[in-house]
C-alpha cells in the first residue's frame, strides 16, 4: 500500500507538470483550443514517470515508460483534434527533458570534476536516448492503435 502522503506528493507534482506544460505551450504558441490536451499530456508523461521511479524502474527506465506514455497520448490526441502529433508531443516532453543534467554536466565539466561531469554526463545522455527510443517505438506504430473504429458508422449509413 502506498502512503496517502507520496499518493498527495504525486497529485501535487503531476498538477505542477500540467501547469508547466501549458505555460510552455502558451510560450511555443500552440492553439489555445489545444492548450488542455497538451497540459494532460505532459501530466501523465510525469505520473508515469513517478510511478515508475516507485516501482524501482530507475531514472532511465522511468523516463522511457514516461515518454511512451506521452507519446501515446499526443498520438491520441492527435487524430481526435486532428493536430500535428509534434503540438502535443513536443510540449509533453518538456517536464522529462533532462535539462538539470546537461547544465550540470558542463558545471563539472568547467568546474575540473571530471570524473562527476563524466557520469552526469553519460546518464544525461542514456535519458535522451530513453526518450528518443520511447517516441520512435510509438510513433512507429500503425494508426489503428489510436483511432477508434470506424466501421459501424460506415455500415449504418451505407446499409451493409
Amino acid at each position: 500500500m502506498i502512503p496517502p502522503i507520496i499518493i498527495l506528493t504525486w497529485l501535487f507534482q503531476t498538477l505542477v507538470a500540467f501547469v508547466s506544460t501549458v505555460a510552455f505551450s502558451i510560450i511555443f504558441h500552440t492553439p489555445r483550443r489545444e492548450w488542455l490536451c497538451t497540459g494532460i499530456t505532459g501530466a501523465v508523461g510525469w505520473l508515469v514517470y513517478l510511478v515508475s521511479m516507485e516501482l524501482g524502474a530507475g531514472v532511465v527506465g522511468a523516463s522511457f515508460f514516461a515518454t511512451v506514455a506521452l507519446t501515446w497520448f499526443s498520438r491520441v490526441f492527435s487524430f481526435a483534434r486532428k493536430a500535428p502529433v509534434t503540438v502535443f508531443l513536443i510540449c509533453g516532453i518538456f517536464p522529462l527533458v533532462p535539462g538539470a543534467g546537461i547544465y550540470y554536466t558542463g558545471y563539472h565539466f568547467f568546474m575540473s570534476d571530471n570524473s562527476l561531469a563524466l557520469s552526469t554526463g553519460l546518464e544525461t545522455i542514456k535519458i535522451a536516448i530513453a526518450i528518443a527510443l520511447g517516441i520512435g517505438i510509438v510513433l512507429s506504430l500503425p494508426k489503428f492503435f489510436f483511432t477508434w473504429s470506424q466501421e459501424g458508422k460506415s455500415t449504418a449509413r451505407t446499409g451493409r
